[in-house]
């Protein structure tokens, strides 16, 4: 029997069953729909994507004042690597776990229960004068936010297959503009002065007000026990390969965002205020790659998409490197984050589709060797930058992209196969 699921489609606005043929058919060349998308299933697209955007919101007003938070506990780049190292602990540590909660409780429950423990926790961030403090509070978002990715994106998974094609890319691509909303907000509290507690408490209540209306719609997903099914597992060495594809992207994409305004604060010479819009051209490139990335997927395959992604990755990162200006780090950054658009969401999809496991456990299986990448990205680049400089130590994403595109060319992505 094979692993199916079973989803409550009830909502608060209709109740609807998704319709039985492909949403999306193909007739004399042209694309024509064979029935109307239900209004139920649009409100839960537009909920989950509300998660995805607020989620990078989040993250990305906390990255864009990282130069003044380091300031103000007086670290060095090693010491914030190692408590970016910490951060990445806690989501590791946190995402096994959360494949198990979500099969056990529902991933929409869960979902909203790591959602107010992120922002309560975010809260929080800038009044410590400890690193001690600090450490901990790194450790609970990196627990709170690594949990909560696991069961949103198994929310839009359930999404996607309701959808009948791919469009996971533009969940992501929500997280990319809330990403890049949260960057210009950063940089115009940093302008301001606003003090780093009255930012984050601000941002922090904001998001959780708007998430607990969002959680109304979101679906419950109640699974079919056949007796076979994991719920609890190490990643398999089906799912193996898709972990270490997320590793190398996950590390590229975590170091642009940790380090991207310090690099154009210590390397190029700019303003604290400014560097934060390193951080920007990063986050419009990942938006656009991913409110595009599906068109793409579904004309010309996972697998090639990867392969481009790759290279233009490689490609930003080199163009960083390679020239020290203030355009040509933009330009560098745009590019990277274009090429790592997709990398996440595809393998997201990939692994929440794998055979003989339910979307919460594939991707963590998979999310847990990706956020790996976060325990060796930051101390590395941290540690290489305190004994060569900041621009040595990015080299070392350069290579992880590099290696990501060997394992890519090595992947059958035929075998995961969306599951009805």
């Amino acid at each position: 029997m094979s692993n199916r699921w079973q989803h409550d489609y009830r909502s608060p606005i209709t109740d609807y069953q998704p319709p039985p043929s492909p949403i999306r058919q193909k007739s004399n060349g042209r694309t024509i729909f064979a029935a109307p998308i239900p209004t139920a299933l649009k409100v839960q697209r537009i909920t989950v994507s509300a998660f995805f955007f607020f989620n990078g919101f989040l993250y990305a007003n906390w990255a864009a004042r990282l130069p003044e938070l380091q300031e103000s506990l007086g670290i060095s780049h090693s010491s914030l690597g190692t408590l970016l190292f910490i951060l990445a602990v806690g989501a590791v540590i946190g995402m096994p776990f959360t494949g198990w909660l979500a099969f056990r409780f529902g991933s929409a429950f869960i979902t909203k229960l790591f959602a107010i423990a992120l922002c309560f926790t975010f809260s929080t961030i800038g009044f410590p004068s400890s690193v001690a403090v600090e450490a901990v509070i790194f450790f609970g978002i990196g627990l709170f936010n690594g949990g909560m990715d696991v069961t949103m994106n198994e929310q839009a998974v359930l999404v996607e297959r309701m959808w009948k094609k791919p469009i996971m890319s533009s969940f992501h691509g929500l997280w990319s503009v809330g990403m890049a909303s949260g960057a210009g907000v950063g940089a115009l509290f940093s302008k301001t002065h606003i003090s780093l507690p009255v930012h984050f408490i601000t941002v922090a209540v904001v998001t959780l007000t708007c998430l607990m209306w969002a959680a109304r719609y979101l679906i419950k997903s109640k699974p079919e026990r056949t007796g076979n099914e994991k719920t609890f597992v190490l990643p398999t060495k089906m799912i193996a390969p898709l972990g270490f594809i997320a590793f190398c992207g996950m590390l590229s994409e975590g170091s642009v965002g940790d380090w991207s305004a310090i690099f154009m604060n210590k390397v190029i010479g700019a303003t604290e205020s400014f560097s934060a819009l390193a951080f920007g051209a990063f986050a419009a490139g990942m938006t656009i790659g991913r409110f595009t990335g599906d068109y793409f997927t579904l004309h010309y395959g996972k697998k090639n998409l990867l392969i481009a992604d790759s290279i233009l990755a490689m490609m930003g990162m080199s163009i960083v490197l390679g020239f020290v200006s203030v355009w040509s780090t933009f330009v560098g950054f745009f590019f990277v984050g274009l090429g790592l658009a997709t990398v996440v969401p595809l393998i997201y999809t990939t692994a929440g589709n794998a055979p003989g496991v339910s979307p919460s456990v594939g991707i963590a299986m998979a999310t847990t060797i990706g956020y790996a990448g976060f325990f060796v990205g930051p101390p590395v680049i941290g540690y290489l930058a305190d004994s060569f400089g900041l621009r040595t130590g990015l080299t070392f994403p350069l290579l992880l992209l590099a290696i990501m595109l060997v394992l890519i060319a090595r992947v059958n992505f035929e075998k995961f196969k969306a599951q009805d």
